[in-house]
């Protein structure tokens, strides 16, 4: 069973209510349809369960849900919270507008939450010790430009970190840092597919169709790091609805995108000391309206999920694997090969 999320790589936890599948704490379900979801409460994202237990995950997930009485409801959407702290989301009938603002909504508003919180908790950090420093009668001149550049970053997030660990076809696992969703554009290809130029730590490469959706789906939420305010969702929402559907969304959304994103003329730039926290997030992926980036990020999203629900099952538990084998690399990157080899020695594996 798998554990862990298919776009941040985080364990995606457990819970003891559900016997079928203890896999979660927080689980959305919709009985009519079948379709069960797995939140991921590092980066909110659902994650479409494949699995062949889900029926009877969904029956038992029904019943604790109606048994329990710890719980808000409309006509098409309930929220209820068991005992053992797992929440659970249950999904009736709503128009897919009602349930794409109502999921959506929930979504961004607590990454959007969440990061407001850091953001602000970093700051005060900073106004401590230049609080601190005054105090003290020390000299603030150089040291306060270095502050306010350390506030900078609490904000928008450091340009090195990385950002996402993805497994590719042509260039296999890749590290992308914050400052790379800068020098990234989307485009429309020839035959209105997607296409993805991504820039990642030694290389870039450009992905077409499935992968760029997929690879797409997993930076997106990164440059969207304050989701978005009701107002952002309701504007991505729309946009959807009035191209018909997510996958006729996406084949002009790329070009559009790319005709309002602003190119770094100078990728150099970022790369030299004190520029590079200050100009990152002007450019490439950033640049794009929030409302066009919400868009994208919800139009990748259900494509995924209409295309596993269509029978391509494979594709999404190759997407787990991937997800768990990225995790692993991760989790390994700080162990010495000397313990890796010790371990496989102890297990007998030569």
């Amino acid at each position: 069973m798998y554990s862990t999320c298919i776009f941040c790589n985080k364990p995606l936890g457990s819970n003891e209510s559900i016997e079928a599948f203890p896999v979660g704490e927080r689980l959305a379900f919709d009985p009519a349809r079948g379709r069960l979801w797995v939140v991921c409460r590092s980066c909110e994202r659902w994650n479409l369960s494949p699995l062949e237990e889900r029926w009877e995950a969904i029956e038992q997930a029904e019943k604790l849900y109606r048994d329990t009485r710890r719980r808000v409801s409309t006509d098409n959407i309930g929220l209820a919270r068991l005992a053992e702290g797992t929440t659970l989301v249950r999904i009736g009938e709503p128009q897919r507008p009602e349930f794409a603002a109502w999921r959506y909504g929930d979504q961004f508003g607590r990454r959007r939450t969440r990061a407001l919180a850091m953001a602000g908790g970093g700051i005060a950090g900073v106004v401590a010790v230049i609080a601190g420093g005054a105090a003290a009668g020390m000299a603030m001149g150089g040291f306060g430009y270095l502050i306010f550049h350390a506030g900078h970053s609490m904000v928008f997030g450091r340009a090195e970190s990385v950002v996402a660990r993805i497994r590719t076809e042509q260039h296999g696992v890749i590290d992308v840092r914050r400052r790379h969703l800068a020098e990234s554009t989307i485009m429309t290809e020839g035959d209105g597919s997607l296409g993805l130029q991504l820039r990642f730590k030694n290389g870039q490469g450009h992905f077409t169709g499935p992968e760029a959706e997929r690879i797409a789906s997993i930076v997106l939420p990164q440059v969207n790091r304050f989701g978005g305010a009701k107002s952002a969702v309701a504007d991505a929402v729309r946009s959807i609805e009035q191209a018909g559907d997510s996958s006729r969304f996406l084949q002009v959304a790329g070009q559009r995108a790319h005709s309002l994103i602003k190119p770094l003329a100078d990728p150099a730039k970022l790369r030299k000391p004190g520029t590079r926290q200050m100009e990152f997030n002007k450019y490439g992926l950033f640049s794009l309206p929030s409302a066009q980036r919400l868009a994208l990020e919800m139009a990748l999203h259900e494509e995924a999920e209409r295309r596993a629900l269509e029978g391509e099952l494979a594709t999404l538990e190759q997407a787990w694997r991937d997800a768990e084998e990225v995790a692993a690399i991760a989790d390994n990157l700080f162990v010495p090969a000397g313990v890796e080899a010790d371990l496989r020695r102890l297990k007998g594996d030569g």
